[in-house]
Order: C-alpha cells, then structure tokens, then sequence
C-alpha cells in the first residue's frame, strides 16, 4: 500500500531486502551521489525511518510524526482511523498477513530446506483458479540486492506471497499480500491464499 501511495504522489520506490542495513546503505548511496533524497523507510518488523537523522529503526522520530498526524487530523475533525479508511477507499483495502512454523533441530534444518526446494523447483501454475504471473527467486542476486534464500510468487490479481527461512530462528516464514475492493474482499481473499500455501507447506512436517 505504501508503494501504491507514494506513486500517487509521484514519489519513487526502492525495494531493498528486509533488514535496516539495506535501507541504511540507500540513504548514504544517496548522500554520496546525490541522485535521490531519501525520504522515509519501513520494513515488515514495524521498523522505520524518517530523514537522515539515524541509520537504524528510529521509534523517537516514529513517535513524533503519528502524533504529528494525530494532532493535525484532529485539527480537521477526523480521527487516524477516519483517515485510513479514506486511503483504503482511494487506494485500495490492502491486507497482509504472516504465518510461520518453528521447525527444531537437525530434522528441521533439512525440513525446511525441504520446503524451499519444493517450492523453487515445482512453482505452482495456479492457486485458487488464479495464475501465478510471476516467480522471483532472490538466491540469484535479482535487482541486484545481494542473493537470499528467498522465493516470490505474484498471481494475477496481483496478491502474492513470499516464502524466506528465518536467519535468527528455526523457522521458514511465509509473507501475504492481497488488494482487494472491500475489507470483507481483502479478508477472504487472504484466507484462502493462506490456506492453500501453508497446506503445501506443511506437507514437510
């Protein structure tokens, strides 16, 4: 949704992997070559950054901007909640959503190795009646971002979902993503993505 905002406004979108670190280095790429200024930052653990003020996950500056927003749509009689029901009505009802499985052990390295082999060499054609119009593997360096164990599947309605083994933990991870008309759209269609994923995921366990 921010990517569809900020396009809306004519501002430009890099994607990085997920890490502050990768969002650091844009913001001092860009210092040092003046091709872009860098404006605001956000990855998937509720992290980010406004201005070049730090180079890590910022809750301070966070802070100041919602109560910032807060305070100015108070001053036009609406709530943050009015607003985003507003951006959902131009931009579209845009829902996400996580699933993990904590897999221990020797047994589960080689599970989800197991998974990620499965689902990079038998990519699915379709899910739910939809095609699968796109598949990114990022252990080949795509855009060049450095490689990862990372696989994307866009389907045509344009939801998708990404499967990444945890660098931290002993858990595969599984992104969604839908854009739907409606809250009660988005919902349901995120639901049955879901399910049709995390069956074949689960297969492994």
């Amino acid at each position: 949704m921010g990517a569809v905002i900020a396009e809306h406004y004519g501002a430009k979108v890099l994607n990085t992997l997920t890490g502050f670190k990768y969002i650091g280095e844009k913001m001092t790429q860009f210092e040092k070559t003046g091709e872009a200024t860098f404006l605001f930052g956000y990855e998937e653990s509720y992290g980010y950054l406004a201005g070049n003020y730090a180079r890590d996950k910022d809750a301070v500056i966070a802070s100041m901007l919602i109560c910032e927003a807060a305070a100015y749509y108070k001053s036009k009689g609406k709530t943050l909640y009015d607003v985003l029901q507003e951006l959902y009505e131009r931009h579209g009802y845009f829902l996400e959503k996580l699933e993990s499985r904590t897999l221990k052990g020797k047994d589960g390295v080689e599970k989800i190795q197991a998974i990620m082999e499965d689902w990079r060499n038998a990519p699915p054609a379709e899910l739910n009646g939809l095609k699968v119009t796109k598949v990114e593997d990022f252990s080949h360096g795509l855009y060049g971002l450095p490689a990862e164990n990372v696989l994307k599947y866009t389907l045509e309605d344009h939801s998708w979902f990404c499967l990444r083994p945890s660098g931290t933990e002993p858990k595969i991870k599984v992104y969604f993503a839908v854009r739907g008309d409606s809250s009660e759209g988005a919902a349901s269609a995120i639901e049955r993505l879901v399910q049709s994923v995390m069956a074949r995921v689960d297969q492994h366990n």
